[in-house]
């Protein structure tokens, strides 16, 4: 369980296809220790450590995860939002993620808003059912509020601290991102199905 708050942009150092999925290597941040088997958020997906040294930390792949999520197209040199599983005695400063991405989105486009910008992301209609104005959503593992939604589209705005403190800044209009909706929503639903 992550809170979608980044804590470092981290760069890929090495990718390669094993025959489960693909292995990537990530070089790991100053001061960040982590134990075999750990929990990390890269780019909003739940990731385990599967190898590590005082340099690099590896975790692999399966097909699914590759073909539902962005991670397909990282190659060394990649920049990825990163954040360490939650402590229970923990500070939660955005919302409760999984880590568990349901689809990508496409940024449609990105205008300025004073300091911060208003994008805008398309996705698939039937994910759009849990995105609602100023509900929350992680886009990339970054915790944000819906400004609006349509059938088809929702608008974010991003403060400056969080255009430069994350790999969204650097994405614009036809980037992809990963998309985790609110869990709650998704809860929800199901009950009320029943």
């Amino acid at each position: 369980m992550f809170s979608g708050i980044v804590e470092k942009i981290g760069t890929v150092a090495r990718v390669h296809d094993t025959p489960g999925g693909r292995a990537v290597s990530i070089r790991t941040p100053a001061g960040w220790r982590f134990g075999d088997g750990e929990s990390v958020s890269v780019e909003g997906v739940c990731s385990t450590v599967q190898r590590r040294s005082a340099r690099m930390f590896r975790v692999v792949y399966m097909h699914e995860t590759l073909q539902r999520t962005t991670l397909g197209s990282l190659v060394p040199g990649s920049p990825v939002n990163l954040e360490r599983s939650l402590r229970l005695d923990g500070l939660v400063g955005g919302h409760l993620v999984q880590g568990h991405v349901d689809t990508t989105a496409r940024i449609l486009g990105v205008r300025a808003d004073g300091d911060a910008k208003i994008y805008r992301f398309g996705m698939p209609a039937r994910y759009m059912r849990y995105i609602v104005e100023k509900g929350s959503i992680a886009v990339d593992g970054i915790s944000l509020t819906v400004v609006d939604a349509s059938a088809r589209a929702f608008t974010v705005s991003l403060l400056a601290y969080t255009l430069e403190h994350t790999t969204l800044g650097g994405k614009g209009p036809g980037g992809l991102v990963n998309i985790e909706v609110d869990l709650m929503a998704k809860y929800a639903e199901r009950l009320l199905r029943r």
